[in-house]
């Protein structure tokens, strides 16, 4: 199979976040999750990443009801919120878990019913219950893909100094200037605020002078040190494959693409820790298709058959357990997630920041890019 080409995925486990819209209380509509109006005449209209709508992601679907749904890519989770609210009739979205409670905030997600997916009881138990796919009591998010967000590096290129004490401070140290390529993200503050010592559990959630201050000191120095930022993950392949840059900030599809084409790549086990994301499906209630659909459609994604194809087109793991049953073993080696239960304990899982730190991260983080230099 074609190997994926994912398009800005949340770096927070997929993919760089566009500028939210300005329009003041576009989110302040309460957290009521909404039912759905269904029309059995019109055709399911997904929001999903670029090279996820392939029909090997859906087959299930594609069989049933004869053709593809209609799909509109984009680049995040932020550009999409800001489509649907612009009045984009939507009915099913692909976020991820730190995002989905900005779908639920803004009124436009509806509550899932479990018993109407025949693959749910197969899903890793870890994730049904997960933040984001669980938010205040109902589920909102099938969880589908999942992956790491972390350090890869070229170990014959990298030098002995990083070997001896892995760190992501390789992207704050001047020695590195332009051999290294840290994400478009605000990632790039929050990582640099666990090097200077902040657990995760409170640099994800920085606000006002802290923010700024942390975004002066660690998001100038990342800006600075990276060759480039990038946000387009066959960009930042291509620059480890031929040896430009020796570390970046990755996902396991990097790993698995060098891997494949046997260059030696690694993911760093760092002393401030690695990521863990997932993402899946999430109702909408501004679509006009019918209901069922929307959850064939789901449920198509949950099977251990999609699963299957993800692990080995793409090298992200999936959220059935099945699904790594049936999967090439060497497909799930490259991928560097051999015990997926054992890695999601061992890692540090994304979490799920108010409204209003969010908005404060986008808007700190445009500003750091724009006094490069």
């Amino acid at each position: 199979m074609k190997r994926i080409k994912f398009i800005d995925r949340m770096s927070q486990g997929k993919v760089s976040r566009r500028d939210m819209m300005k329009a003041a209380g576009a989110f302040g509509v309460g957290t009521m999750v909404l039912p759905r109006v269904a029309n059995a005449a019109e055709v399911l209209t997904c929001l999903e990443w670029g090279g996820y709508d392939a029909p090997e992601y859906f087959q299930a679907y594609v069989d049933k009801y004869g053709a593809q749904p209609n799909f509109s890519i984009f680049a995040g989770e932020e550009d999409a919120l800001a489509k649907v609210l612009a009045g984009f009739a939507a009915d099913v979205m692909h976020p991820c878990n730190y995002s989905v409670a900005r779908f639920v905030n803004a009124g436009v997600a509806s509550e899932i019913d479990t018993a109407r997916l025949s693959h749910w009881n197969d899903i890793f138990p870890a994730l049904q219950s997960a933040e984001g796919v669980i938010w205040e009591g109902k589920t909102v998010m099938a969880p589908a893909d999942f992956g790491n967000s972390g350090l890869a590096y070229r170990p014959d290129l990298i030098g002995e100094e990083f070997l001896a004490n892995p760190s992501w401070g390789i992207f704050y140290d001047e020695k590195y200037t332009g051999r290294v390529a840290m994400t478009d993200n605000e990632m790039a503050i929050i990582i640099g605020a666990m090097v200077g010592g902040m657990p995760y559990e409170e640099a994800y959630k920085l606000e006002g002078d802290a923010l700024v201050a942390a975004a002066k000191e660690w998001g100038t120095k990342a800006v600075n040190v990276s060759r480039f930022l990038w946000t387009d993950s066959s960009e930042v392949q291509q620059a480890m494959a031929s040896g430009e840059i020796i570390a970046c900030y990755a996902w396991n599809d990097l790993i698995a693409n060098l891997r494949a084409e046997g260059i030696p790549v690694e993911f760093a086990k760092t002393k401030e820790g690695s990521f863990t994301w997932f993402c899946g499906l999430t109702l909408l209630n501004t679509g006009k298709a019918d209901e069922q659909a929307a959850y064939d459609f789901i449920d198509a994604w949950l099977s251990p058959e999609t699963g299957k194809t993800l692990i080995e087109g793409s090298g992200y793991g999936h959220a059935n357990v099945k699904s790594f049953e049936i999967a090439d073993p060497e497909a799930i080696a490259n991928m560097g997630i051999t015990d997926p239960v054992a890695m999601m304990k061992d890692t540090l899982v994304f979490r799920t920041p108010t409204d209003a730190v969010q908005e404060g991260f986008n808007k700190v983080w445009s500003d750091t890019k724009a006094l490069k230099g």
